[in-house]
């Protein structure tokens, strides 16, 4: 069974602390939530009452590759530490590193370090039972000895790196998403559900861009895909926006 969260990346302009964020997601219809930045913001007690009075699992987590190993060297036990700890009192068993800038997809030296880097990170999770995954923007697909970058990157990485691919950034950066899921299926839990305007590069809604959304859902059905994770980079109206992105990967895969 595929099941529906949201990114709350999509609600990051509204100003409200992240027990509120949760009730609207509730609202909205989702199964699950993709934690993000705000959930340092909260007491943990108070995030797992409005994840239980809502009926939301934790999907999973993003968290910056420095919450994980750029710390002080005498820090760097505790960093990796209070990351784990804090996703694992939140019910979270997949952290997912959410961006790397485009210069470290711009060779062959740079993607087999950053493929070093997800491999040492993935084997300490996998110690504290918790999985890694990276997720996409378009720079991974730059070309690099003549294939996209993240296939040299995925070629390169243990198994226990995961692969959440966003189909919007996918499409962008001049992949087939669907293809994508299909090559890939077995390092692919998550799928973010994201709508691009190709020519503009820029995040729209679900149906109003260039992303062929059936195809996708068919995509991540057949690879056993837990996790359709709604996002929205940039929307207008974020409680609109995700009210809207349930709504269409509902009828997706009815």
């Amino acid at each position: 069974m595929v099941n529906v969260a949201v990114q709350l990346y999509a609600l990051r302009s509204l100003d409200a602390p992240l027990p509120e964020l949760l009730d609207l997601v509730g609202r909205a219809g989702y199964d699950g939530v993709e934690f993000a930045y705000r959930a340092r913001e909260s007491p943990t007690d108070e995030v797992l009452a409005a994840l239980d009075r809502n009926g939301l699992d934790a999907a999973s987590a993003h968290v910056p590759i420095e919450a994980l190993e750029d710390a002080p060297p005498e820090a760097l036990e505790a960093h990796f530490d209070e990351t784990v700890d804090r996703c694992d009192r939140l019910g979270v068993d997949t952290l997912v590193v959410p961006w790397l800038d485009p210069e470290h997809f711009e060779s062959a030296a740079a993607v087999d370090a950053v493929a070093a880097r997800l491999d040492d990170l993935a084997g300490a999770l996998d110690a504290e039972g918790l999985r890694l995954a990276y997720h996409n923007h378009d720079g991974e697909f730059a070309t690099v000895d003549g294939d996209p970058a993240i296939e040299r990157l995925l070629g390169r990485t243990d198994d226990r790196v995961g692969f959440e691919v966003d189909v919007g950034w996918a499409l962008a950066g001049g992949a087939d998403p669907a293809a994508l899921i299909d090559r890939h299926a077995d390092r692919i839990t998550h799928v973010h559900a994201a709508d691009v305007d190709v020519a503009r590069g820029e995040s729209v809604a679900l149906g109003e861009g260039d992303l062929d959304l059936d195809s996708v859902v068919a995509s991540a059905r057949g690879a056993g895909v837990e996790w359709l994770v709604y996002e929205h980079d940039d929307p207008a109206d974020p409680v609109a926006s995700i009210e809207r992105g349930e709504r269409a990967l509902r009828d997706a895969l009815d």
